[in-house]
């Protein structure tokens, strides 16, 4: 199994709050990346991109989680 195929499994597993306090780490991380590109520091455009998918993906299971209490 990849490694984007075992952490879709590993977040599934969370709980909701524990995908809330996820989602609150990579909002975070996600802003921390936009503001050194802003500043024009050496940042990974690779980083930026996954975060904003891992995002899209915590938001998703979370929502489906939420649906389905």
């Amino acid at each position: 199994m990849s490694q984007i195929g075992r952490r879709k499994v590993e977040v599934r597993e969370k709980a909701i709050d524990g995908l809330r306090e996820e989602l609150n780490a990579l909002r975070r991380e996600h802003f921390n990346l936009r503001v050194q590109k802003a500043a024009q520091q050496n940042t990974k455009s690779s980083e930026l991109r996954r975060v904003r998918r891992d995002v899209a993906r915590v938001e998703t299971i979370l929502r489906e989680k939420e649906n389905k209490v």
